[in-house]
């Protein structure tokens, strides 16, 4: 018998988790797989208070973001913070970051990628 909350095994005339007091089931469910993510970079900046601003922004919305290269070790900042978002959610992260003021620090937003072979309408 297994705690399908926490994982505990227990022996065959246990039924609840002594732990969750939640009933235990005889198999637990098979891991799930990870799932692909295809991210799109939104934007980049050099200030780490840009990076805990558009955290807060894209969490409270429920929109997986990742940044990269967020450390600021170095002073001054040689490689930006990007933000990546998940590909189906970058123009709703545009959208909500349009009007923010973030710093004058060299903040560049990335616009959707285009067609290389598009022509002008």
């Amino acid at each position: 018998m297994f705690c399908p909350e926490c994982k505990s095994e227990y022996r065959e005339d246990i039924t609840v988790c002594s732990t969750c007091q939640i009933p235990l089931v005889e198999e637990l469910p098979s891991d799930v797989e990870p799932e692909f993510v295809d991210f799109e970079e939104v934007l980049q900046t050099y200030n780490a208070a840009d990076v805990a601003f558009v955290k807060s922004l894209l969490e409270s919305e429920g929109i997986t973001y990742l940044f990269q290269e967020d450390s600021f070790n170095q002073i001054p900042a040689v490689v930006p913070a990007r933000l990546l978002v998940r590909k189906d959610q970058a123009d709703l992260a545009r959208e909500i970051l349009q009007d923010t003021q973030l710093t004058f620090m060299a903040v560049e937003r990335s616009e959707p990628a285009t067609e290389k072979n598009e022509s002008p309408a």
